[in-house]
């Protein structure tokens, strides 16, 4: 019992915060040796690069994101856009038929996101191919902060930032903007030692002759179609100069949603891609992949209870100090978990209590993600989740 414990608080600690130190200094230790990576300044010789949006239903603010991608500052005839609107019902494809730079392609079939990327890289004779999502406003120099990277051959594929909108009335999905700037510093970290362990669909790039089609049931297609490019040994970049922001889910209701899908999406991509977990092909990456990734898709929530439920038996066998601290830390966190909770019903905003809660609602959604996954209940199709109604242009100036 003792060594299940501990073997759970290990595998707790590593996951979240031990990893993040390991990787500090892995880092630190890589400069001494060989300096700090370069990131390419001065004259460049852009690449030409194609910017793909699959937008489904976004007439509310598919015209934003137009304005914004033709306003991004990038080399005169050397950006391409194309706009894919596969399924829409509503006016978006009409919207963007107002706009002959761009190349509208619809299908009123609604075949999946990946689907409709698939189509539209046929479509691409450019270098390089820019991914981002419809409900997103980038920053002016994010095209030029990404394509700068590929006068080193061997990057492959460049990750933007994902940045969420988060305003001082926030409730408990403030959790998701402190959640997403301690991913920017793994990411940051990870990126400097090797690659980053896969790309957000947000904002995201790749070498066009890298991309490989992955299945139509791939539930987060951007994060495989990046990691496999890291398999044929090119680095993932990190690019957090290059950045998408995005409004904050509506609600904790749709975030759970949200999180659930990433979860089952997780878990099909730790099967998909368990040879990235072969160390004698891929050291470097496979301890990335499995440190990063793994655990927290995996062991990590499992061995959070393992842990409370491991640690009350030891208390009641035998009333050690150390254990019994141990308990009241566990206890005390989930209180501010449930204080969390009980401040979301009702509309009461302190965030210190949305940290624990939100922390516990990931866990939480990776299981249920699990269940989902193993039950043929997750469609690939992307179920769109309600964000708040803020102007993401006023917010980025």
């Amino acid at each position: 019992m003792v060594f299940i414990f501990w073997a759970c608080l290990f595998v707790i600690f590593y996951t979240y915060i031990g990893y993040g130190i390991l990787l500090y200094l892995l880092v630190k230790c890589r400069r001494v040796v060989k300096g700090r990576r370069v990131v390419p300044t001065g004259k460049i010789d852009f690449p030409s690069i194609t910017v793909i949006v699959a937008a489904y239903n976004e007439e509310k603010i598919i015209e934003e994101k137009i304005l914004n991608t033709f306003s991004l500052s990038y080399p005169p005839g050397k950006c391409s856009y194309i706009f894919i609107t596969d399924g829409s019902v509503d006016n978006t494809p009409g919207i963007v038929s107002r706009y002959p730079q761009i190349k509208l392609m619809h299908d009123s079939r609604r075949l999946g996101k990946i689907n409709a990327v698939h189509r539209a890289i046929q479509e691409v004779d450019t270098e390089i191919v820019v991914f981002t999502d419809a409900n997103t406003i980038l920053n002016e120099e994010a095209l030029t902060n990404m394509a700068r990277h590929y006068s080193d051959v061997k990057v492959g594929a460049v990750a933007g930032e994902k940045r969420v909108a988060i305003s001082e009335s926030s409730d408990a999905t403030a959790g998701e903007g402190f959640y997403w700037k301690y991913e920017s510093i793994l990411k940051n970290m990870d990126s400097e030692l090797n690659s980053v362990m896969g790309a957000a669909g947000e904002l995201f790039s790749i070498r066009t002759s890298l991309y490989q089609p992955v299945s139509p049931n791939a539930i987060l297609d951007d994060f495989m179609i990046s990691l496999l490019i890291a398999e044929k040994k090119y680095r993932v970049v990190y690019e957090p100069a290059a950045y998408a922001l995005e409004n904050a889910s509506s609600d904790i209701k749709e975030e759970l949603k949200r999180k659930i899908r990433i979860a089952a999406g997780g878990i099909q991509s730790v099967i998909w891609l368990r040879k990235l977990l072969n160390p004698f092909r891929h050291p470097i990456l496979s301890f990335q992949y499995f440190s990063h990734r793994v655990l927290r898709w995996t062991l990590a929530p499992f061995c959070l209870i393992l842990a409370f439920v491991t640690n009350l038996f030891i208390v009641f066998q035998k009333a050690d100090p150390l254990y019994v601290s141990l308990l009241a830390a566990q206890i005390l966190f989930y209180a501010g978990a449930t204080t969390g909770w009980f401040f979301e019903k009702k509309e009461i905003k302190i965030k210190a209590f949305f940290i624990p809660f939100y922390f516990c609602i990931m866990n939480y959604a990776v299981i249920k993600g699990i269940g989902r996954y193993y039950s043929g209940a997750q469609s690939a199709a992307w179920e769109k989740s309600k964000r708040k109604p803020q102007r993401l242009k006023e917010i980025l100036k």
